[in-house]
């Protein structure tokens, strides 16, 4: 088989990632992995105040100040739960159920002076 100098350098170019190309996709892969490695935690916080809010209405407390004090007793068994508190919770009452909804605000930094602000809510179910 004859292999002429055109198809050679065809070939040649046409093969692989060129090493900028590839330091490019580690930066982009880097930046996203160090953003969820920052945010994640925000989440699996977000995650345990929706299961501790869905749990004290299950149990369907007397009284706002019982829910609050259900919340904060929860809070303090749930390491991870750090942004919100029981005074925080807006408590209302929906066709004999008791609704609990909540909001708040994360900050996370990235690199100085950057942050990410990350707003959750949530309601009982």
């Amino acid at each position: 088989m004859k292999h002429t100098l055109g198809h050679s350098l065809r070939l040649r170019a046409q093969r692989g990632v060129t090493l900028i190309g590839l330091l490019s996709w580690a930066v982009v892969i880097g930046f996203v992995g160090y953003v969820l490695v920052r945010t994640v935690p925000t989440v699996l916080e977000f995650q345990a105040i929706q299961t501790a809010v869905n749990k004290i209405a299950a149990s369907a407390p007397p009284t706002v100040a019982a829910i609050r004090a259900a919340f904060d007793r929860q809070k303090e068994i749930e390491y991870s739960i750090e942004s919100i508190g029981g005074k925080d919770l807006d408590i209302t009452k929906e066709n004999d159920r008791v609704v609990i909804r909540f909001a708040y605000q994360k900050e996370v930094e990235l690199i100085k002076p950057v942050y990410l602000l990350i707003k959750y809510e949530g309601e009982s179910k």
